[in-house]
């Protein structure tokens, strides 16, 4: 689906739906809920299992109502910088003060607390960790965003859902293997995201590992973290390197190409969400025939 598509879907800007689902970035929503299929997906030991109670509130949470959390909270405390940021002209939305805004953060990031009971140790663990990151990326006094490196390593937090859901569903972490393979996957995608956001806040006097680096040394941080994320993960099963290792070879593709990066931004959640199809797909398979 295109991202025109995805407008026309879309209740208009001027009504308080159409503005907070613009809000909370459909696009990628699969971002959060993408890694919660997967977690259960691996986790799951029978087919039934897949579309339990826990499992499906997991999903229904991280897909909209942890996204509307997540982007407001970034928008509220970003209005400023927001300004002069052109993805906000066109594809994104700019807050302008709406107190429905602060509201809708404070419950659907309260809503994330009434897992907890229902949760073992670790996915309590992951989901109190998701709430932390979420809010301090982009709320004083943290602010990781505004930190080089921080802001890279605390992105991390796009994993989490599939931590919590496999922990959900299994009783117990995922191997430690896995969280680190897709920690490093999540900060490439991070870091590889603020590459157009370079001039904008550089004007702005934020400082981000990519206004540190520049744009030629990001594409190389990012290629590294991904390259290192299909190492790690690969010493799980050498599958997840080989789906990971897309990641490197596309973002230098990018390169080679002279794609420009505004453009290349927007080609993201369809290779994510591809290769959490891929993974989703192998689980379901060894489930059922191996």
């Amino acid at each position: 689906m295109t991202d025109h598509a995805i407008d026309r879907l879309l209740p208009s800007e001027a009504t308080p739906s159409g503005y907070v689902l613009r809000m909370s970035r459909p696009r990628f929503w699969f971002y959060l809920a993408g890694p919660v299929i997967v977690g259960v997906a691996y986790a799951a030991d029978a087919p039934s299992e897949l579309f339990g109670p826990l499992a499906v509130a997991l999903f229904a949470y991280f897909l909209v109502p942890a996204n509307v959390f997540l982007y407001g909270v970034n928008d509220v405390f970003d209005a400023d910088i927001d300004e002069a940021n052109p993805k906000k002209d066109d594809r994104e939305v700019r807050y302008q003060g709406d107190r429905l805004v602060p509201v809708l953060v404070v419950l659907t990031g309260g809503a994330s607390i009434l897992f907890l009971p229902t949760l073992p140790t670790a996915g309590a663990v992951a989901m109190v960790g998701f709430l932390l990151l979420a809010i301090e990326y982009s709320a004083p006094p943290l602010r990781f965003k505004t930190t080089p490196l921080l802001d890279s390593l605390s992105n991390g937090l796009y994993v989490l859902p599939g931590v919590v859901a496999y922990a959900a569903v299994a009783g117990k972490a995922p191997p430690l293997a896995a969280v680190a393979g897709g920690w490093l996957w999540a900060m490439g995608m991070h870091t590889f995201s603020a590459i157009p956001d370079i001039e904008p806040d550089r004007e702005a006097g934020i400082e981000t590992t990519a206004t540190l680096l520049g744009e030629s040394r990001t594409y190389a941080y990012c290629a590294a973290c991904w390259l290192a994320a299909a190492a790690v993960f690969g010493t799980v099963h050498p599958f997840f390197a080989a789906v990971l290792g897309v990641y490197p070879v596309f973002v230098a593709g990018i390169v080679v190409a002279d794609v420009a990066v505004d453009r290349a931004y927007w080609w993201f959640p369809a290779l994510n969400t591809a290769a959490g199809m891929v993974l989703t797909l192998a689980a379901l398979w060894v489930m059922l025939y191996a």
